[in-house]
């Protein structure tokens, strides 16, 4: 297993550098293969490698797309990761990409996921995914500490967890299982204090550092 770190001059060069890198591996898949799965972080950095990704010439129908964790908000909430995908992936050639929401109107999320698993494990291994990590080093919705990231860890997880006590929301996350098999995987991260937090949590457990579940074959994408 390899940790692959890659340190760019700027943000807009990592974000024009890895938008190419993915849609290059997801070309590679589908010459191969009849579909191919892509799976991508919320927030707003990952939104400029998002613009670049919408306009790449793929075979877009034949592309599976899914975030790594979502909020339990309706998806024209403010705080909805599948607006802002809506906003920045899903438009211009992705347009026609089949997606999966996360988001299924359910009371809660502990009543989706089980609905939702069987939808996310016909899509695995994932083609291609893309992680973030916060300064706490969570990723996904796998917080430090909590016990549903605890579960969520565990090898036989189901693919989709409910999370509660990682914000405002209850939410709803990729487990760890899920996540870690993927055929090609990057971490984005920007500023000093990440590049940090990834370092200390090489030496943590990943109760303490549920990024360190994912450290694998993996390349990590930084600027300043």
């Amino acid at each position: 297993m390899t940790l692959e770190f890659v340190e760019y001059p700027d943000r807009e060069m990592l974000a024009l550098s890895l938008a190419n890198q993915m849609a290059g591996q997801l070309a590679q898949h589908l010459r191969v293969n009849e579909r191919a799965s892509l799976c991508v972080p919320g927030g707003t950095s990952p939104a400029p490698i998002f613009d670049t990704l919408s306009g790449s010439d793929l075979d877009w129908a034949r592309v599976t797309v899914f975030l790594n964790d979502e909020r339990w908000v309706d998806s024209e909430h403010m705080r909805s990761n599948t607006r802002l995908l809506r906003r920045h992936l899903l438009r211009d050639r992705a347009e026609v990409a089949r997606y999966i929401d996360l988001f299924t109107g359910d009371p809660d999320p502990a009543t989706a996921a089980p609905l939702l698993s069987p939808a996310i494990e016909d899509e695995l291994p994932i083609t291609v995914l893309l992680l973030g990590m916060g300064n706490d080093m969570h990723t996904a919705s796998l917080f430090p500490g909590l016990s549903d990231t605890i579960s969520a860890l565990s090898p036989d997880a189901p693919a989709v967890v409910p999370i509660r006590g990682g914000g405002e929301e209850p939410r709803i996350s990729l487990s760890a299982r899920a996540l870690k098999n993927a055929i090609n995987v990057h971490l984005l991260i920007t500023g000093p204090e990440k590049r940090e937090a990834l370092e200390r949590a090489q030496t943590l457990d990943p109760i303490e550092a549920p990024i360190r579940a994912l450290l694998g074959d993996i390349t990590v994408h930084w600027a300043a």
